[in-house]
C-alpha cells in the first residue's frame, strides 16, 4: 500500500498514531511524507529518527521548515523564537540526521502522482518540475551546501524565467516548491498571503487554479497550506490539515483507483502563523 502524509511538523506522537491507524508495515507499505517534517511541534528529533530509520519504506520531501533546519544547522540563518529544533541541534546524532535530511527530495513523481511540498508554477510541466527539483537536490547534497544556505532566502525573483542562473534561479525554484500559494494570471507568485482561497490577493488565484497550468491533468499531492484544509479530488490532494495547530494529521492511500483518507487528532496547539 502507498500512503501520502501531510505536514508532521515534529508531532511524532500523532505520526505514530496515524501509522497505527493505517496498519503500516514497513516491509509491505511505502510512505510519502509531503514535507515540513519538523518544527513547531514538540518532537522534531523523534520524528527525524523515526523516519530516517524506515529506509526505503519512506520517501520524505523537503518543506520550508526542513530547509530552515538545514540553514540553522549550517549557520546560514538564526533560529526563530518559535522554533522547536533545539533537541535536534544538540542531539549526539545531529550530523547523521542533518545529512539524512539534506538527501531527501524536492519533488517526486510516482504511482501517477506528482508530489511536492507546496505546489508548482503554472509554467512548469511534470518534466520541468522534476528537472528543476533535481537542480536544488544536487546543491543540497553537494559540497557547496553551506555557502548556498547563506543566500537561499528572499522573495525575489517571483516570476519564472528559464534564463535565471545561480542563487536567484535556485531561490525561485525553492520558493515555488516549498512556499507557493497564490499566483497572478502571468504566473507571478505572491509569497506573502497565507489565507485560504477566499483570501486571495486581488488578481491572484490559488496556484492549482491558474489558467493554463501545464500540470493540469496530472494528479498532484501537496501540503504546506493548512488554511485550505483537506482537499480530496481525483486530481488534487491537499493534506496539510493543521496538525501542529491543534488540527489533524492526514494520510491518503493511493493504490490504483482506490482512495481512502485516514486522520488522527493532534494534541499540539501552537498559535496559527507562528
Amino acid at each position: 500500500m502507498n500512503y501520502l502524509i501531510g505536514d508532521v511538523q515534529g508531532c511524532c506522537d500523532a505520526l505514530d498514531r496515524l501509522l497505527a491507524e493505517i496498519g503500516f508495515v514497513p516491509s509491505r507499505d511505502r510512505l510519502y511524507l509531503l514535507g515540513d517534517l519538523v518544527n513547531r511541534g514538540p518532537r522534531s528529533l523523534a520524528t527525524l529518527r523515526r523516519l530516517s530509520a524506515l529506509g526505503d519504506a519512506a520517501v520524505s520531501l523537503l518543506g520550508n521548515h526542513d530547509l530552515h533546519l538545514l540553514a540553522v544547522a549550517h549557520g546560514g540563518r538564526a533560529p526563530h523564537r518559535n522554533d522547536t529544533l533545539t533537541q535536534v541541534l544538540l542531539a549526539p546524532d545531529r550530523e547523521d540526521l542533518i545529512d539524512w535530511l539534506r538527501h531527501q527530495r524536492m519533488a517526486v513523481f510516482e504511482h501517477g502522482w506528482l508530489m511536492v511540498h507546496a505546489g508548482v508554477l503554472p509554467q512548469w510541466d511534470v518534466a520541468n518540475t522534476l528537472q528543476l527539483a533535481g537542480e536544488v537536490e544536487g546543491v543540497l547534497r553537494g559540497p557547496g551546501l553551506g555557502e548556498f544556505l547563506h543566500v537561499m532566502y528572499g522573495n525575489e525573483p517571483v516570476r519564472w524565467d528559464a534564463g535565471l542562473k545561480g542563487a536567484r534561479r535556485l531561490r525561485l525554484i525553492i520558493n515555488a516548491l516549498t512556499r507557493i500559494r497564490f499566483v497572478d494570471a502571468g504566473g507571478t507568485m505572491d509569497l506573502l498571503s497565507k489565507e485560504g482561497t477566499d483570501g486571495a490577493p486581488p488578481g491572484h488565484v490559488a496556484w492549482f487554479d491558474a489558467p493554463g497550468r501545464r500540470t493540469r491533468g496530472t494528479p498532484i499531492a501537496f501540503g504546506h497550506w493548512s488554511t485550505l484544509g483537506l482537499i480530496d479530488r481525483a486530481d488534487l490532494l491537499a493534506l496539510d490539515t493543521g496538525c501542529v495547530w491543534g488540527g489533524r494529521l492526514t494520510a491518503a492511500r493511493i493504490d490504483g483507483r482506490r482512495r481512502e483518507i485516514f486522520q488522527v487528532c493532534c494534541e499540539q496547539a501552537q498559535q496559527p502563523g507562528t
